[in-house]
């Protein structure tokens, strides 16, 4: 299957660009903050299925994602989603998980980028989760930057379960400051810091999305799993997440300012 990842994605990024932008008026916030070269791991809340093509559709570079190892269960996705260069990863964790990790490992230590949920699923009470520490370790692992990302109106586009995206409607995507732990990399085997970065992740994922946060995983019949107490902190005194408002430039991809909002 390793062959198959990202066959076709130059030929699915030059026709969803403009199907995109027809279809619908997507704002960007923070574009200016992407690099031009070199790694980075953009972590989005996740609302719709549309997520990871909204995002795919705005960033310059190509962006492989993780997705769940289930589509390769149906013939409609088993060929298609690897080939647009989704890595599968098993949610059950253990050795396929850790093997879909070592596999985005080496898309960003080719200097590309890598897009993971750290909520895990999608999210269907339209809440924040609780992250999962895939993000943090993979940042350790690698040094690669975090890109926090907040959607907004992922989800009045394409509700859970809808078979088809609704047309006409604006979606957000609000790009964040970049979190910086490549000098923690000694310590990808500590567990404080790795739940203390993945806390400040969300964090900013929550001030970008503007969404609610509750301390419970995500799961994908929408009721959350009870994690241990906690809130989402900041890392103190390292210079990892400022807290300081957002000051963003913007661009605008698709449809006029009279479409409808989302």
């Amino acid at each position: 299957m390793g062959s198959e990842v990202g066959q076709l994605y130059p030929v699915a990024r030059a026709i969803l660009r403009p199907c995109f932008r027809f279809l619908w008026r997507i704002e960007v916030e923070g574009l200016e903050r992407v690099p031009d070269r070199g790694p980075a791991i953009f972590a989005p809340n996740h609302l719709s299925v549309i997520d990871h093509f909204v995002l795919g559709a705005v960033l310059p570079r190509r962006i492989t994602f993780v997705g769940k190892a289930e589509y390769l269960d149906s013939w409609k996705t088993r060929h298609l989603f690897p080939a647009l260069g989704m890595i599968p990863i098993d949610r059950s964790g253990g050795s396929a998980a850790e093997a879909a990790l070592a596999a985005a490992a080496s898309v960003l230590e080719r200097g590309e980028f890598f897009g993971i949920y750290p909520e895990g699923t999608r999210s269907r009470d339209g809440k924040l989760h609780r992250g999962h520490t895939g993000v943090a370790r993979l940042a350790l692992r690698t040094g690669a930057p975090i890109f926090p990302v907040g959607l907004q109106g992922t989800a009045e586009v394409q509700p859970p379960d809808a078979p088809l995206p609704k047309p006409f409607k604006m979606m957000r995507v609000r790009i964040g400051r970049p979190i910086d732990v490549s000098r923690y990399r000694d310590r990808a085997g500590d567990r404080l810091l790795l739940r203390q970065i993945t806390d400040e992740v969300m964090y900013e994922i929550r001030e970008l999305s503007g969404q609610e946060y509750v301390d419970t995983y995500a799961t994908k019949h929408g009721e959350g799993v009870p994690s241990e107490p906690g809130r989402v902190t900041h890392l103190s005194g390292n210079g990892v997440g400022s807290g300081e408002s957002l000051q963003v430039g913007s661009a605008v991809y698709g449809r006029p300012d009279h479409d409808h909002a989302a």
